[in-house]
C-alpha cells in the first residue's frame, strides 16, 4: 500500500522562481558560479517533479452516498465500488454520508463491517459523516443510542488515521490538528493538484439542531469549527494558488431559503417556527467564497429535488442580496443508488472546468464473493499534498450571527439556459434565486464558470 503525497512532488513557486533568477544573473555575469552550480541542480529536480504536477489539473473523481440500508445492500455495494474502481484515471471516491439506513442499530460490529468494506476501494476513499451515522442514533429503530457517543466512537475509528480509506490511500489534514478544535478529526481537508478538497461533518436533518430547552452544544461546537474549516480551507487556497476548492457535506442546507437580516426585527410579534440549523454554515460559504475568489464548489446529498441524479445552480447570496458568482451547487441523488455513481470531471484548460455526469455499473459485472479480511486490489499511484496551517482569526461564536427570520419563497426547479458570459441561469425567475439544471441519467453537465467578481447584484 502507497501513500501518496505531492508535496514531494511539486515544488513551491518561491523556491522556483529564486532559482531561475539566479541562472539568468549568472548567465548575465551578475553572479558567480560558485553561487549558481546548486541552484541548477535544485532547477533540475523541479523540472523533473513538474510534469507530475501538471498531470493533476486533469483528474476524475466518484461521489456516492447511502447505498448501505440493510445488510443486503452490501454485495451490491461492494460491486458499485469495485466498478468505480475500473474506471480508468479516477482519483479518488467520496462516500458522502449515510453507511447504514435509519432502522439498524449503530452498533460497533456494524460500523467495522462496513469500514471493512469501504477499505476495499482500489482508488483512495473519503467518508464523510451523516445522518444515519450518527445525528438518528437515538431513536428506538438505530437503537437509543446517544448521538453524540456515536460521533465520538466515529472520530476513534473511522477518523483516527492520517490518510483517507482505500487500498491508495491520499494523505489528508484534519482540523484536529488545530489544538482548540481537537475534537474535530473529521472534518478533513486535502489537495490533488490545483484544487483543494474540504469534508466538513453537517448532517440532515436540518444539521442536527436540536430545539431543546438549554444550550445546544454539540451544534453551537460544530457551527464554530465548521466556520474556522471553510475560512481556513479559503486562506490555505489563496496561498497555494488553488485553482477551485470543492466542499462535500451529507446534508441538505436548503440553500434557496435566503435569510436577510432585517433593521428592527423586534418589532417583530410572529416568529419563524423552524429554526434553519444551516444559516451559520450558509454564511460562511459566503465568506469562503469572498476569500478564494476562483470557483467553489459544493456537493451534497439531495433525495427531494434532483430525481434526476443531479441538479446544479448557484443559489446563494450575502447579507446585502447579492448573487454570489462563484459558487456553485451540486446536489445528487441518483436514481438507483447501488448501480450508479456520480462522476465530477475537472479540465482546467477548459471553462467551466467541471463536468458533472451520471455512471452506471456494467450490467454484465458479477456480484462479489463474500467480503474477506485478507481481500486486497492493486495499486494505483495519485497525487495529493497535505501541508502546516497558517494561523487564522478564530470566528465568533454562534450566539454572535445576525438573528433570525422568515425565509422568501422557493425557487423553480425548471432547467433553463445558461447565460454565455457569466454562465449563471439566463432567467432568474422572479429576482430571488437562480433555478436549478438538472440533466438526464448518463449525459453530462457543465458547472457554470465563475464572473468576474465574487458576487453579482441581484435583479
Amino acid at each position: 500500500m502507497r501513500i501518496i503525497d505531492a508535496k514531494r512532488l511539486s515544488p513551491r513557486p518561491r523556491r522556483l522562481r529564486a532559482a531561475l533568477t539566479l541562472v539568468l544573473s549568472a548567465a548575465r555575469g551578475l553572479a558567480p558560479l560558485a553561487a549558481v552550480l546548486p541552484l541548477l541542480l535544485l532547477t533540475a529536480g523541479i523540472a523533473y517533479a513538474l510534469p507530475a504536477h501538471a498531470e493533476a489539473t486533469r483528474y476524475t473523481f466518484a461521489v456516492i452516498a447511502g447505498t448501505m440500508q440493510s445488510p443486503a445492500d452490501e454485495a451490491p455495494t461492494q460491486r458499485l465500488i469495485d466498478a468505480i474502481g475500473r474506471e480508468r484515471d479516477l482519483a479518488f471516491v467520496v462516500y458522502d454520508g449515510n453507511l447504514k439506513g435509519a432502522k439498524e442499530a449503530c452498533g460497533d460490529a456494524l460500523f467495522e463491517r462496513r469500514h471493512a468494506l469501504l477499505d476495499t476501494s482500489r482508488p483512495a476513499l473519503f467518508f464523510i459523516p451523516g445522518q444515519h451515522d450518527w445525528a438518528d442514533c437515538g431513536t428506538a429503530e438505530a437503537g437509543s443510542f446517544d448521538p453524540v457517543e456515536r460521533l465520538d466512537q466515529l472520530r476513534q475509528t473511522w477518523f483516527a488515521d492520517t490518510t483517507s480509506m482505500g487500498q491508495n490511500p491520499i494523505a489528508l489534514t484534519r482540523e484536529s490538528e488545530v489544538s482548540r478544535f481537537h475534537p474535530f478529526r473529521e472534518n478533513v481537508r486535502w489537495q490533488l493538484g490545483d484544487t483543494v478538497f474540504v469534508g466538513l461533518n453537517a448532517p440532515s436533518p436540518n444539521n442536527h439542531y436540536l430545539t431543546a430547552g438549554g444550550r445546544n452544544g454539540e451544534f453551537e461546537d460544530r457551527v464554530i469549527a465548521n466556520a474556522f474549516w471553510l475560512e481556513h480551507a479559503g486562506e490555505y487556497a489563496k496561498r497555494r494558488d488553488a485553482r477551485a476548492v470543492v466542499v462535500f457535506i451529507q446534508g441538505d442546507p436548503d440553500a434557496e431559503r435566503y435569510e436577510r437580516p432585517e433593521r428592527f426585527a423586534w418589532l417583530r410579534f410572529t416568529r419563524n417556527t423552524r429554526r434553519d440549523g444551516f444559516l451559520e454554515f450558509k454564511r460562511s460559504l459566503v465568506k469562503l467564497a469572498q476569500i478564494f475568489r476562483g470557483p467553489v464548489l459544493v456537493v451534497h446529498c439531495d433525495d427531494e429535488r434532483a430525481s434526476a441524479g443531479f441538479a446544479i445552480d448557484q443559489p446563494l447570496r450575502n447579507d446585502k442580496g447579492m448573487l454570489v458568482t462563484n459558487l456553485t451547487r451540486v446536489a445528487f441523488a441518483p436514481r438507483d443508488r447501488l448501480n450508479q455513481w456520480i462522476q465530477i470531471e475537472a479540465d482546467f484548460s477548459r471553462k467551466p472546468p467541471f463536468r458533472v455526469s451520471v455512471r452506471d455499473v456494467p450490467k454484465q459485472m458479477p456480484m462479489p464473493a463474500p467480503l474477506s479480511s485478507s481481500a486486497s486490489q492493486p495499486a494505483v499511484s495519485r497525487d495529493s499534498s497535505s501541508a502546516s496551517m497558517p494561523a487564522i482569526p478564530s470566528p465568533g461564536s454562534a450566539s454572535e450571527m445576525p438573528p433570525l427570520y422568515q425565509s422568501p419563497g422557493q425557487a423553480s426547479s425548471e432547467p433553463q439556459e445558461l447565460d454565455q458570459q457569466s454562465g449563471l441561469p439566463a432567467d432568474q425567475g422572479g429576482g430571488t434565486y437562480g433555478p436549478a439544471m438538472s440533466a438526464p441519467p448518463g449525459s453530462a453537465s457543465h458547472v457554470p464558470g465563475t464572473a468576474a467578481s465574487s458576487v453579482q447584484r441581484g435583479p
